[in-house]
């Protein structure tokens, strides 16, 4: 899920940037420093705005640079057990789909996609289930649920794990099609009730 977190830390401004507005040089200090990082427990810095400055600067001795406290507002995702999310397949292989929520990839294992036996398909690159004639390929979006959630320093170390195999989740075609069914039952149990 997004989050935006209000954060505070201490900023040295290099005298390369003294001729620069401050503000400014705070900016893009801080965008460097946090963007597209991850930490345990805020999850991965997307952005960072609204950066103002909470204090005199200070010049120790022997450091030509300028030191401020800055308050600052940044833009986080942060992956948790059990929350749904709405992805879209990026790759398909022999065993699952790496599907993709906010920056992340996660990975449907094919044990899963759903409570039938899938198979993947070389040809057309996809994972079939011959049961309930249901695929899966890229570019398909889906219903999921995380599982579970490592975070590593690296979106590609990061491990996702995501599931299908709950009631409500899965392809989209394929949950209009279980919709379908119970509105037909539910208008014939009303025709049965009324006559």
């Amino acid at each position: 899920m997004y989050y935006t977190n209000k954060m505070e830390d201490r900023v040295r401004i290099p005298p390369a940037m003294f001729g620069s507005k401050i503000e400014d040089a705070v900016l893009r200090i801080l965008r460097e420093k946090y963007e597209r990082r991850i930490f345990k427990e805020l999850g991965i810095i997307l952005s960072i705005d609204d950066a103002s400055i909470a204090s005199e600067g200070i010049v120790i001795p022997g450091d030509a640079g300028a030191y401020y406290t800055v308050q600052f507002d940044a833009l986080t995702f942060m992956p948790y057990v059990n929350e749904v999310y709405k992805a879209e397949i990026k790759e398909v292989v022999e065993f699952g789909a790496f599907a993709s929520i906010g920056p992340f990839q996660g990975l449907v294992h094919i044990s899963q996609i759903g409570r039938d036996k899938y198979y993947y398909d070389k040809k057309s690159k996809s994972l079939t289930s011959r049961a309930a004639k249901k695929s899966l390929k890229k570019g398909d979006s889906i219903l999921v649920k995380v599982s579970t959630v490592s975070l590593k320093p690296s979106t590609t170390d990061t491990k996702i794990g995501l599931t299908m195999r709950p009631d409500g989740l899965g392809k989209d075609e394929w949950l209009e099609k279980e919709e379908k069914p119970e509105k037909k039952e539910k208008k014939e149990k009303a025709a049965k009730a009324g006559g």
